[in-house]
């Protein structure tokens, strides 16, 4: 209150103001060595964020230029040569040593991911999707599965059951999250928790009616309550 009330004494008395304000600037007067200090520390902090985002810049337009390449490659299936380069052009497992703080590099680690799970090389695949991180609709879900398939792989099914929920509760879309739950309800059937995976057989019926896998989800439901 009496914090209050010296503000509102501040506001409606020009005297006072001036009075404050000359008490600051004595001070400055007498610590020049501090006042020098605070702007010194205040320029390095603004010049070290610009003069970051532009190294941040020019990183990410080499990594992009690096990256296609690399995707072609990806996209010719020659999956060794998108890992680790043909010699002249790195691969993904370069680009993410060498630029690993930039988006391109981000999703350099999904592709890796995407090849060593191809590969069946499960736990690298597992690292690598872990490592990346999105707020898309589209690929990030998809790195989340692909962890579970990796688990499933591997016959963990506790953890492929986890990634799998995970990627059908990540902002759901009606092209894609039917096909996770299906993936969800496999693993939860792997558990012997039918109860749960008929849940989510009933998830898909009623929810994505209109998805290429409701008919598989009415059958496997069907399935499960026969044999129960």
């Amino acid at each position: 209150m009496a914090k209050k009330e010296e503000g509102k004494e501040l506001l409606e008395n020009p005297e006072l103001i001036k009075e404050k304000l000359e008490g600051i600037e004595h001070w400055a007067e007498r610590n020049p060595k501090i006042i020098i200090g605070i702007v010194s520390a205040l320029i390095l902090v603004v010049g070290g964020y610009f003069g970051w985002r532009y190294y941040i810049d020019n990183q990410e337009g080499e990594a992009q230029k690096e990256m296609f390449q690399a995707i072609h490659y990806f996209e010719s299936d020659s999956l060794n040569l998108a890992l680790n380069g043909d010699g002249n052009n790195l691969g993904f497992l370069q680009i993410i040593d060498e630029y690993g703080m930039t988006p391109a590099g981000n999703l350099a680690n999904f592709y890796a991911g995407a090849i060593c799970l191809k590969q069946a090389k499960y736990s690298l695949a597992i690292f690598y999707l872990e490592d990346f991180k999105a707020n898309d609709l589209l690929i990030q879900p998809r790195a989340y599965s692909l962890i579970g398939d990796a688990y499933m792989e591997q016959k963990d099914y506790e953890n492929a059951s986890k990634w799998y929920d995970k990627a059908s509760g990540y902002k759901p879309t009606k092209e894609f999250t039917p096909t996770y739950l299906m993936k969800a309800a496999l693993a939860y059937e792997k558990l012997n928790k039918n109860d749960k995976a008929k849940e989510i057989y009933q998830e898909v019926i009623d929810k994505y009616w209109e998805s290429s896998e409701v008919q598989s989800a009415k059958k496997y439901k069907a399935r499960l309550e026969t044999n129960s």
